[in-house]
């Protein structure tokens, strides 16, 4: 069972309905005890990083999102979501993150229009299962204005946008992170979320 998690911050729908369109029902929900019987958790995101931070605060799911990740529970977060998976993030504030990924989130600086939105290719850094299913150049959609920077041998793929290689998909273990939208990507995004369920089903 994938768990989507609830805290108020995404669009919530559009995630469910890439996994449905993909053969697989996903469970929405902060409940605790049904985030401990998931076998994948999705933590999705759109706004702010210190808004987000306060709904995992005020919900109570920081501890429990560090129980599952450190029991092997694979996890990814899309776009706020990634964001959050970082040490500090300095949107509006100086804000502690998840730290369940080394590094930081800041503004893009970038000799290109901000929010970076709309669609980039992937350039692979690493290998790695989210990637099985497509090719190096494929084309994705963001819609972000911050970037984390993670550590090199966190970082999985990347796009050039100005005159900058942004992070666009970080991994640790058992933790995931996608900078652009799988759910909006088209036949692309359905076949890395098509990977993540066949990591977790496997």
């Amino acid at each position: 069972m994938i768990v989507v998690i609830d805290y108020n911050v995404g669009n919530l729908k559009s995630v469910e309905n890439a996994f449905k369109r993909i053969g697989l029902e996903t469970v929405v929900s902060r409940d605790h005890e049904v985030i401990r019987q998931a076998t994948g958790i999705i933590l999705p995101g759109v706004g702010s990083f210190p808004t987000a931070m306060k709904k995992l605060k005020q919900y109570q799911l920081i501890d429990i999102l560090t129980e599952r990740k450190e029991a092997g529970i694979p996890i990814m977060g899309i776009c706020l979501g990634m964001q959050i998976l970082f040490e500090r993030g300095f949107e509006v504030e100086e804000t502690k993150g998840l730290g369940f990924l080394k590094g930081d989130v800041s503004l893009m600086e970038v000799d290109a229009k901000i929010p970076h939105m709309g669609w980039n290719e992937l350039l692979f850094k690493q290998e790695h299962p989210l990637l099985k299913n497509i090719k190096e150049k494929d084309y994705v959609y963001f819609v972000h204005s911050f970037m984390a920077s993670p550590s090199e041998d966190e970082l999985v793929a990347y796009c050039e946008y100005g005159n900058k290689k942004v992070t666009a998909l970080v991994a640790k273990d058992n933790v995931m992170g996608c900078q652009f939208h799988p759910e909006k990507s088209g036949e692309i995004g359905q076949k890395i979320l098509l990977a993540f369920k066949e990591m977790i089903t496997c």
